[in-house]
Formats: structure tokens, C-alpha cells, sequence
């Protein structure tokens, strides 16, 4: 898993990814202003109160909620938008560690389409639930986090590379062979998109990390051909 991790990291710099990282740099600060106006625009519409004194109250805890929900859907709304570029970053890696590998599987559109949106929703509905922890119980709330997120960006990074070479239900198989290691993946990718700065080209670097997990997984027993 570490070396995984150092793998990805070092590989930031291969002249094919140089363009994807620069890319998420920008599309990450968009992503991040137009989800802080849309939050900001929801929750600025509405009042709660009749009395003055504590609409303001209001505000100043909604100043508050903005900045938590956009840092909450930031993730799941920069891996949906970075997810058209999975294929150049993972091809740019394979062709330098895995040149053995032929051409990628082609997914149908339906199929990227379908997995993206179940991510986002999941991630929306657990975290808008798990919100009132997040705000009461400091120190739990930072381990509900990783293990929430740690899930869904698992699952979704997964599948993201996992599909390239194998169909659905073997990718589905494959994950659920292997279920903690992609987890623990998952808690890596969450707590990179949970360091400013670093977050803003996390989607890069947890595709690669991903990758090399993948690729390194035991095929002895494994009950899939891969592609």
C-alpha cells in the first residue's frame, strides 16, 4: 500500500500526466468555487426565523455549513469530472510499469455514466446523514470521514481502473475478493482529498495508487480472467 502510494506520487511528474495534473489543478478550483456558490446560493435563500437577532445567528452558522458541505462534496464532485480523464492517466502509467498490457476494454458509455451517478448520490445521501456528527462529536467525526468516504472513493477508484480490463461482474467480484484492500485504498485516497493543496490533484494521484493496487493483487485463486 505504501509503496503504492510513493509509486503514484513519484509518477506525477511522467511528461503525460504533467497536462492531466495541471488540468486538475484548475478544474479543481472551479469545481470547488461553483460548489461553494451553489451551497452558499441554497442555503442563503432561506430564513429560518422571523426575529433578526437570530436569522443572523443563522447566517453565521450558515457561513459555517457552506464551507463544511462544499468540503464535504468536493471529492465526489471532482472524481465525477476527472473521471473522463481515468484512460490518459492510466495509459500514460501502464505503457511505463505494465507495457505487457493490450489495449483497454471499452466501456459503454451507459456503463461510466451509471457508476458516477450511484457514486455521487451515495456519497451525498451518507454524508448529509452523517452531517450531525461531523458537527458535534470532534475526533469520531474524523474517523466516520475516512471510513464513510473510504468506501465510496474506494469503490469508485476501483472500479474506475478495474473496468478498463474486466466486465461488471468481474470487476464486482474482484473487489469483493479483495474487499479490505480496496478499502483501506479508499481511507489513502479520502485523507489525500482531505489535505488542502493536495487535494486539488488527488483524483491523479488516487487513480495511479489505485492502479498499482490493482495490478499488484494475488492471482492465485482469482477466479476472474483478466483482460
Amino acid at each position: 500500500m505504501i509503496a503504492a502510494l510513493a509509486r503514484a506520487l513519484s509518477q506525477l511528474l511522467l511528461p503525460p500526466l504533467r497536462r492531466v495534473v495541471a488540468l486538475s489543478l484548475g478544474i479543481a478550483v472551479l469545481t470547488f468555487a461553483l460548489l461553494w456558490f451553489g451551497v452558499a446560493v441554497v442555503l442563503g435563500h432561506a430564513s429560518f426565523f422571523a426575529w433578526r437577532p437570530l436569522d443572523w445567528l443563522a447566517d453565521l452558522l450558515g457561513a459555517v455549513a457552506v464551507l463544511l458541505l462544499t468540503w464535504l462534496l468536493f471529492p465526489t464532485a471532482l472524481t465525477a469530472i476527472m473521471s473522463c480523464f481515468v484512460d490518459r492517466v492510466a495509459g500514460a502509467v501502464e505503457a511505463v510499469d505494465y507495457p505487457g498490457r493490450g489495449p483497454p476494454r471499452h466501456q459503454p458509455l451507459t456503463e461510466m455514466a451509471a457508476t458516477t451517478l450511484r457514486l455521487m448520490g451515495a456519497a451525498l445521501v451518507l454524508n448529509l446523514l452523517a452531517l450531525p456528527v461531523y458537527l458535534l462529536a470532534p475526533g469520531i467525526n474524523v474517523f466516520l470521514f475516512l471510513a464513510l468516504n473510504g468506501y465510496l472513493l474506494g469503490r469508485e477508484y476501483f472500479e474506475a481502473v478495474a473496468l478498463r480490463r474486466l466486465d461488471v461482474a468481474a470487476a464486482k467480484a474482484m473487489r469483493d475478493q479483495f474487499r479490505w484492500r480496496v478499502f483501506l485504498g479508499g481511507v489513502v485516497i479520502a485523507g489525500l482529498f482531505a489535505l488542502p493543496l493536495v487535494n486539488l490533484i488527488a483524483p491523479v494521484i488516487a487513480t495511479v495508487f489505485m492502479l498499482h493496487i490493482f495490478e499488484g493483487l494475488p492471482r492465485a485463486g482469482l477466479q476472474i480472467i483478466r483482460r
